[in-house]
């Protein structure tokens, strides 16, 4: 991957991971396990950026000391941000739900931590509406299932409910499950009111951290309504966006890289790994962002 200096040319090549999850939230791995990976794959730097949590970030960095690899600290917020339509006069607001990337923060920062906490608040009775809802369609006890394959309970989401049903034959993997079960108007989906980008992107600077757009070509949004989320996202004080990322296809990479050279963001490069067989990709392993685009870790310290 090639790194970059504020008053130089490029200066050599390394391999940075910004976009990982461990046990914490919903990945498969502990903290150690995570990294443990990552510089056997090659990685110079990797980030772990679970869900709404910081907790595996001591784990994760006293491993990169062992290992000698550089720890990028991060955190994954779950917003709920409004999709406007840009065609209709008066604009219907329908909520999805976007992942915001914090690389670089203090996880201590007392805003950031009352923040994360106001994020999870929910999680639980939310996971019991999407069980409630699976037995509506003769699918019972998948809440405990996947309430047992969580282990962070307070962290129980989407993914363990896949994962429950995968293990039950419903569906042969976890995207599977989500297409089937699990996104906006499927039966087993629950809106959840999450942070507003706002709140998020202020949590993340005023801990010393730089805010990056997780995934975009993962939400459905219109060319328009895109456009709209990513000036949204600059204005609030967002600095960077994934362009090479797993939830992305291949002509997804020279998509974002032009909306990141247009829109002035920097780039990321993220596998968003959540655990051995289930990810399209595992720590290092993505392509190279395009060289004329700044990676997001040349500004972190």
């Amino acid at each position: 991957m090639i790194a970059y200096s504020p008053n130089s040319l490029i200066v050599f090549v390394q391999n940075f991971d910004c976009h990982n999850h461990s046990i914490f939230s919903d990945g498969l791995l502990r903290p150690r396990e995570l990294v443990e990976l990552a510089k056997k794959n090659g990685c110079d730097a990797v980030a772990l950026t679970d869900h709404d949590n910081t907790g595996g970030l001591a784990e994760a960095e006293a491993a990169a000391v062992d290992l000698q690899v550089r720890f990028i600290r991060g955190v994954e917020l779950s917003v709920s941000w409004p999709s406007h339509s840009p065609s209709a006069e008066t604009a219907d607001i329908t909520p999805i739900t976007i992942h915001v990337v914090g690389l670089g923060i203090n996880p201590h920062d007392a805003a950031l931590v009352s923040g994360i906490a106001s994020i999870r608040n929910g999680r639980l009775d939310r996971a019991r509406q999407m069980g409630a809802n699976l037995a509506n369609m003769g699918i019972e006890g998948v809440f405990e299932d996947a309430l047992a394959l969580a282990d962070n309970k307070d962290m129980i989401g989407r993914t363990h409910f896949a994962r429950a049903l995968v293990a039950r034959g419903v569906a042969s993997n976890v995207g599977a499950v989500f297409g089937r079960f699990l996104t906006s108007g499927k039966p087993g989906f629950v809106a959840h009111q999450w942070a507003s980008l706002n709140a998020a992107i202020q949590w993340i600077t005023g801990a010393g951290g730089v805010a990056v757009l997780a995934h975009p070509g993962r939400y459905k949004l219109s060319k328009q309504e895109m456009r709209v989320l990513l000036a949204e996202f600059r204005d609030a004080g967002g600095e960077a966006i994934e362009v090479i990322t797993g939830s992305h296809e291949k002509q997804q990479y020279r998509e974002y890289a032009i909306l990141a050279r247009e829109f002035g963001f920097m780039a990321s490069r993220g596998s968003d790994f959540h655990g051995p067989g289930e990810s399209r990709f595992d720590p290092g392993t993505l392509p190279l962002l395009p060289t004329d685009l700044v990676p997001v870790w040349s500004v972190l310290q």
